[in-house]
């Protein structure tokens, strides 16, 4: 018997899928918010997701010297895709409906109201195990 067996995968608890309304603009025949299912991403997915969203960026004054900036906007959108079980927001057609060719676009078209928007992405962060945004961490740096 290994002296890691507390550890080996098969007693890694599943993470849940969750359901979550993120907009009232989208509704049933009773008028009820949909419903969008989510699924956690692993801390692999989400640094893959911040690099692709991450630039070098040209240091004022100093020559050949470069800083990385993220852009948090498109990180966040990339996120909440990524965790979005349903609605398939890869699907053609989904998109071919709001005119739109991204799963990002969709989801800014689905969600478009400002306030909405910003509720599900706390949502989606939180869903995912971050306790602070990433805004919120950015502001502090900024501070």
């Amino acid at each position: 018997m290994s002296k890691f067996t507390q550890f080996m995968k098969a007693n890694k608890k599943e993470k849940k899928k969750e359901k979550f309304a993120p907009t009232k603009s989208l509704t049933d025949s009773s008028g009820n918010p949909l419903e969008f299912e989510f699924k956690q991403i692993n801390s692999k997915r989400v640094d893959e997701l911040r690099d692709s969203c991450t630039t070098d960026v040209p240091v004022t004054g100093k020559p050949n010297m470069y800083r990385q900036k993220v852009d948090t906007y498109r990180f966040t959108a990339r996120m909440i895709c990524e965790s979005i079980v349903y609605p398939d927001m890869y699907d053609a057609e989904l998109q071919d409906s709001y005119g739109v060719k991204t799963p990002e676009d969709l989801l800014y078209a689905m969600v478009d109201d400002p306030g909405e928007f910003q509720e599900l992405a706390l949502w989606v962060q939180k869903f995912n195990g971050f306790d602070e945004t990433l805004n919120d961490k950015v502001e502090e740096a900024k501070n």
